[in-house]
């Protein structure tokens, strides 16, 4: 039987579906982005697989395949068990933004042999593995509906007339509600360092004092502004509108 071929522009988009999961993906070690192949059972980490779907500016299914390690630990928590789908819903959901604004489908949690061999059977499935050293410690495997024929730079696709007919549609989702938070700052602690917190202990963020929150909606940095006190609620007052594709500035 011949092996399932995949081309340049799927690679490309896999990697970087690959590369924003890792980043958010619950674990203290830190993973290297491996090769992507086309998705298969071969060389898999035992463990546990979330499998979910997403649709939006592009549509296709997603699976995240956590080594029994990590499983193990989310369930055997010093802070008690802590459900698997909602740990790696943020990995799952970073992934599928890597192809534009997306809705995810809840998360479901299967074999990791079961949720492969479901996506293989579609045209095109990668699947990238990340690794401590040599060990694949878990698995970032896509399939989109259809995949792009040309990919920009940073595996954007090219291509998007599709999206074009959805944004022209957009008017219909104007009263669907969406979670907008705002964010003082970030940082980046052990696991030791989380179950050492008590009350009165300081965590230092990584934005110095004075500097504006940022906005965020579904995740997504929209704006930014300085902290006010309305009556006795905080808020925002919008300073800057962030233009899409530099969020990171």
């Amino acid at each position: 039987m011949t092996a399932p071929t995949i081309t340049e522009p799927q690679v490309a988009l896999a990697r970087s579906a690959a590369e924003a999961a890792r980043a958010v993906l619950p674990t203290s070690r830190e993973l290297a982005v491996g090769v992507p192949v086309a998705a298969s059972e071969d060389a898999l980490p035992t463990g546990q697989a979330i499998t979910a779907r997403f649709s939006g500016a592009a549509t296709g299914d997603v699976v995240i395949v956590v080594g029994q390690d990590l499983a193990d630990a989310l369930k055997e928590s010093p802070l008690g068990e802590l459900d698997l789908t909602a740990a790696v819903r943020p990995a799952l959901e970073a992934a599928a933004r890597t192809f534009g604004p997306v809705v995810l489908d809840p998360g479901q949690v299967m074999e990791p042999a079961v949720a492969l061999s479901a996506l293989a059977a579609k045209p095109g499935s990668v699947a990238v593995p990340l690794l401590d050293g040599e060990t694949v410690r878990a698995i970032v495997a896509l399939a989109l509906n259809p995949w792009p024929e040309e990919a920009g730079p940073g595996g954007v696709p090219a291509r998007r007339a599709e999206i074009g007919a959805i944004r022209g549609g957009l008017d219909m989702l104007h009263d669907v509600e969406m979670e907008v938070s705002a964010e003082l700052g970030r940082t980046r602690m052990s696991v030791r360092e989380l179950l050492s917190l008590v009350p009165g202990a300081i965590v230092e963020l990584d934005r110095a004092a004075g500097s504006p929150a940022d906005l965020l909606v579904n995740g997504r940095l929209i704006a930014r502004g300085e902290v006010v006190v309305i009556d006795e609620n905080f808020g925002i007052r919008i300073t800057e509108i962030v233009a899409p594709g530099s969020e990171q500035g």
